[in-house]
């Protein structure tokens, strides 16, 4: 085969190797801006939510995970005149009740008869997954904004549910590295991982959920006995 033809076929391979790869950047731009539009369609009809939830820490300097967290959440989006509101009641490992409104949190450890509150980026291990819940009620706009944001591929949860999932990095310097997202066909996150600054991880997965029921506002302010231990975070 002459050097011409050669230099001839491989620019042909070549362009068809740019080609495939063209290709394939433009379905996951597609596909990206279809998940995206799912999600905001799903947050702008969300008015509350009730489901069960897991959360699972992965400690990276002892390479084990810690107890899975499992239990029940309630939660309502950001108003005009309030921040999201989240209740989280965990019956495993141990029982304890975490109310989150806007950006402060109380966690209830009922056997140690405990209340700690904080912010909730300072969050403590209980408390955490009101910090990753925000990511579940996250706009379009939000998303643009605060992340570059990639199309990771289509997966299937261990809950037996397909998912779309997408991958955040922060524009900008915060607590966490990078967060993943696992979106159902209606727009609605599944799950969610955080892969925080020490490379530890935090995942939270949400199932039998239940969209737009009414849940009254009181149930997010913790009613413990008046002798419980109050601890500032």
């Amino acid at each position: 085969m002459n050097r011409v033809l050669k230099a001839g076929l491989s620019a042909i391979g070549l362009a068809i190797f740019v080609s495939a790869i063209s290709v394939t950047i433009a379905s996951a731009q597609g596909s990206l801006t279809d998940v995206l539009r799912r999600m905001d369609a799903n947050n702008k009809a969300l008015q509350s939510l009730t489901a069960d939830i897991m959360m699972l820490k992965f400690n990276s300097q002892l390479n084990i995970p810690d107890p899975t967290y499992s239990g029940t959440v309630s939660y309502l989006p950001k108003g005009k005149s309030h921040g999201a509101y989240i209740r989280i009641d965990w019956n495993k490992p141990v029982e304890e009740k975490v109310s989150v409104m806007g950006d402060k949190y109380e966690l209830w450890r009922v056997r140690l008869n405990q209340v700690v509150s904080g912010n909730v980026d300072k969050a403590s291990k209980g408390a955490s997954a009101g910090n990753v819940m925000s990511f579940f009620s996250m706009s379009r706009d939000q998303m643009r904004a605060n992340y570059d944001v990639i199309y990771i591929g289509d997966e299937t949860l261990s809950s037996g549910t397909p998912t779309f999932h997408i991958q955040m990095t922060p524009k900008a310097k915060v607590s966490y590295k990078m967060a993943d997202l696992w979106v159902d066909q209606n727009g609605m996150p599944q799950q969610a991982k955080i892969l925080e600054s020490n490379n530890d991880t935090t995942t939270v997965q949400l199932t039998n959920i239940k969209k737009n029921v009414t849940i009254k506002a009181s149930i997010f302010k913790l009613d413990p006995p008046k002798n419980v231990s109050r601890i500032r975070n």
